[in-house]
């Protein structure tokens, strides 16, 4: 059942309200290095709005945003999530068997994917993951002063994702680029749309490569993928795009959600503090930075048919642009939004997204950021910034590029 009522059904179109239109581009250098304000405006002139910059709706308050994520049948996802609509234009790669699917095709592959990403997946590399951010974080307090993004929410996702995936040693620094243009991709025709595109023929061709299940290496996600094949599940062509999947899905999120964490720790020390009391909020405090910051900003969906949101008409075929991270600071949604808090219940927050399209690799984001607080919260007394921190220009990802530490032991 549809959260979202068809304009037959509420009356004449004389009882609609306006909707506005905005001259704000999300997709700005601008925007990208402070969205809040901008956030502010989306949510309080309206439940929708349109931004006449793209052509394009959007929701940024978080009944509505959550309400779209939850109704795959009128706000599709086959026509891309991002602005490209597919109906119209050719997608610039094969189109994710998840991302850019509906049900029931989606349903299937979605549900092999979940299989192997399983939470019994989640045990059985749990003391791995948990040994190997144990080591890295002594080994950073060794070193003291270090980039908090290349050395840690880089680097530790890099030196355990991949070899859980069951990939070559050869080739991985291909990983972190190719993240990057599938999420610049989803944004508009702009500067980091094109150059990105541009630049990853390389990128795409490594993971083509290593998608094909003789590369990948037994008992890993990846040939746990392939191994439905035999069973008829899913057929021989579908497997590496499953794979291409995990990868792009494994990684982005977890690095983006990583230096989310690490960069509100070290501006919110009575935070720390906290979770240096109770490291058992490990887990909650990674959860929080996911809401705080929204490592994935935005969605787009396609309407299928003509639709009423909140009172304002949509057509069919119309892109609607959601802003999952002014969502998360919906002060209709949550108490005091713009605040760091480990001990807030974040459940319901939009980070992952929601419904049948939340993100596939949530389950890995989680129990990494879990890990790797676990371990800051039992070795390090405090985090502090001390050099230029530098963002990181993404048209869907919002994350930083440089964040210089010095670490005090416990």
């Amino acid at each position: 059942m549809s959260a979202f009522s068809s304009p037959a059904s509420t009356g004449a179109a004389a009882g609609r309200a306006a909707m506005p239109h905005l001259d704000i581009d999300p997709f700005a250098i601008d925007f990208f290095d402070d969205p809040y304000p901008a956030h502010e405006k989306l949510r309080e002139s309206a439940a929708v709005v349109y931004l006449d910059k793209w052509r394009v709706h959007g929701v940024a308050r978080y009944a509505e945003v959550h309400g779209v994520l939850n109704d795959p049948l009128t706000f599709c996802s086959s026509r891309g999530v991002g602005l490209s609509d597919f109906k119209t234009e050719k997608p610039w790669r094969p189109p994710s068997l998840i991302l850019e699917a509906d049900p029931p095709a989606h349903t299937r592959t979605r549900a092999v994917l979940s299989k192997v990403l399983s939470p019994a997946a989640m045990k059985r590399i749990r003391d791995h993951f948990a040994a190997v951010a144990d080591a890295k974080i002594d080994e950073l307090l060794q070193r003291k002063s270090f980039d908090a993004i290349a050395d840690l929410a880089e680097a530790y996702p890099l030196s355990v994702f991949p070899d859980a995936m069951g990939l070559k040693p050869e080739g991985r620094e291909n990983l972190l680029p190719y993240a990057g243009v599938v999420f610049n991709a989803f944004g508009p025709p702009n500067e980091l749309r094109q150059t990105a595109i541009e630049r990853s023929a390389p990128h795409q061709a490594y993971v083509a490569e290593q998608c094909q299940r003789h590369n990948l290496a037994p008992g890993g996600f990846g040939a746990a993928v392939h191994a439905f094949v035999d069973g008829g599940e899913i057929n021989g062509s579908e497997a590496p795009l499953l794979v291409r999947s995990l990868l792009s899905a494994g990684l982005d999120t977890t690095v983006n959600g990583i230096g989310a964490a690490i960069y509100c720790l070290a501006r919110f020390p009575d935070e720390l503090a906290r979770l240096r009391r109770d490291p058992s909020l490990a887990r909650n405090a990674f959860e929080e930075a996911v809401r705080f910051e929204s490592p994935v900003q935005t969605f787009f969906r396609t309407t299928t048919r003509e639709v009423e949101v909140s009172g304002f008409r949509i057509g069919e075929g119309e892109k609607i642009l959601m802003f999952l991270g002014a969502a998360n600071r919906d002060p209709r949604r949550w108490a005091d939004p713009d605040r760091y808090d480990i001990t807030r219940k974040t459940s319901g927050h939009v980070g992952f997204g929601a419904g049948i399209h939340m993100c596939v690799g949530q389950l890995v984001a989680r129990l990494e950021g879990e890990v790797l607080l676990s371990a800051l919260a039992r070795k390090v007394a405090a985090i502090e910034i001390t050099g230029c921190v530098k963002r990181r220009y993404n048209n869907t990802l919002r994350g930083l590029e440089s964040l210089p530490v010095t670490l005090t032991p416990a």
